[in-house]
This record gives C-alpha cells, structure tokens and sequence, in this order.
C-alpha cells in the first residue's frame, strides 16, 4: 500500500537504496532518542499514570472492585497506548520543519517516502516499550492473562497496527498546521472523543443513545473488544475484523495525502 505512493524520485533511486536510506533515518530518529531520553516520558509514565488513576480511581466504581477492572480496562488501555503516542509524531515532525531539518534532507538524495517511514519505524520502537511497560506493571497490579502469550503478542500487535496507521493522520497534521503547539491542540481534539467515547474505560450500556451510536463506530472500542477477548478470552472475529478494516482504510486514505503533502513542502 505504501509503495503505491512512492514519488518518481523515490523510483529512481530504487527499492534496495530506499531501503537503505528508511535504516539510516530510522537508526537517526533512535539515536535522538537516545540523546534526548526525556522525549520517552511519555511513552515510560504516561502507561503508569493512567494505570493508577483508572484502576484506584475508577475501578470500584466502574466495576466493583479493582481487580476486575484491571481485567476490563488494561486491554482496552492497550489501545489508547498506541493511539496517543502515534499523534505524538505530527509534533516532531513540525518541529523538523521549523528548525530546518526537512532542508537539510532535501539536499540529500535520499527517498523522500523514507523519511515518513521512518517516523513510524522509530515509533513501532517506542510503542513496543510502552506495551511493556504498560503490561508488565498491570500484571504486578494483578493483571491476569488468561489465555496465552500468542494472544497477548496478539493485542500487543493490533494495538501496534492501529497506532501506526493513525501516524499517518499525525504526520498529515504536523504538516499542515502552522506551529507545534497548534498540531498538539489538534491532536487532543481527535484523541479525546475516541478515548472516552468508547468502551475503553466504561462499558457503554448506561451511556445516552447517541453517545453509544457513536461507540459502536468507534474504531477504539472494536480494539478494545477486541484486546478484551485476547486476553480474557472471548469471541473475537468481529472486532478484530473491524479493527483491521480501519486500519487499512485509514493508512490507504491518510498515507496518500501525507507523502503528498510532504513532496508539497520539500
């Protein structure tokens, strides 16, 4: 799907130089990171923290008791996870093109579509720790996973696929929007309605009519279910499906118009 969006320039370098050209640029995003360890605050607490307020906040009022919320909320946090780090990425990418990053690539002969690829390279890396984290210090809280490491990597691999398509829309964003402050404010207005108008916190049955019309199109709450079933165990067909026909559907809508609007710019 993303070669399909390749630019002649991309074509003309070919497939075995862009390929080098996505590890060199990923390899560099990693190194940044290491260099800049604050840039994974989020990706380290923001895991922890919504852990503990959920679970010791709500968890006896949602459900009773903490320890099944823990089995309810955690899968559907997974999603969520993936989701706010992925729209993390349209503000760096903003801030490459203010301080004049995006120039120097330019001069270079490189794929142009390596340079977006390798965003979501290095923010599959950061996911992953995340999901880590985020799983491991569920499980000391008494998470349990009741059906086998096969279905757990499952969930840990959908909430990554739709993570990283929505880093298209991110990336789209970053691109479009003037400053890294209006990109994060945008940001917040796509990730909040799909977070809470959701079944990822609360289950949806004592919500109004038109909120729960608008959770069951929620792709989050397919992902949650989904998550869900994976590692409490459940019937899982529907919700996966769900979930990767959005993935899908958004990559092949949003890829196209990022790669377009970053040949636009450079």
């Amino acid at each position: 799907m993303t070669t399909a969006v390749l630019d002649q320039h991309d074509t003309r370098i070919g497939f075995r130089s862009n390929l080098r050209h996505l590890g060199a640029l990923t390899r560099r995003n990693l190194m940044r990171i290491k260099a800049d360890p604050e840039s994974m605050l989020d990706a380290l607490l923001i895991p922890i923290i919504f852990t503990l307020l959920f679970v010791y906040v709500f968890g006896g009022a949602v459900a009773g008791s903490q320890q099944e919320y823990i089995q309810y909320m955690i899968p559907g946090l997974l999603g969520t996870t993936g989701l706010n780090l992925a729209m993390a990425v349209g503000t760096g990418l903003n801030s490459d093109f203010q301080t004049g990053v995006m120039d120097r690539f330019r001069t270079l002969p490189i794929g142009r579509s390596a340079v977006l690829l390798s965003k979501i390279a290095a923010e599959t890396c950061r996911g992953l720790v995340s999901f880590t984290i985020l799983i491991g210090f569920s499980m000391v809280l008494g998470l349990e996973i009741k059906t086998g490491p096969l279905e757990l990597l499952a969930a840990v691999g959908l909430s990554l696929l739709f993570g990283m398509s929505m880093v298209w829309i991110s990336m789209l964003l970053g691109m479009s929007l003037r400053s890294a402050q209006a990109v994060q404010g945008v940001s917040m207005l796509v990730i909040m309605p799909l977070q809470f108008g959701s079944s990822i916190f609360a289950p949806t049955t004592t919500m109004p009519g038109w909120l729960q019309a608008f959770t069951k199109y929620n792709p989050l709450s397919a992902l949650a279910d989904a998550c869900r079933s994976l590692i409490n165990g459940g019937p899982l067909a529907h919700s996966v499906t769900v979930v990767l026909i959005w993935s899908v559907a958004v990559t092949a809508v949003f890829a196209p118009l990022a790669v377009a609007r970053f040949r636009k710019r450079t």
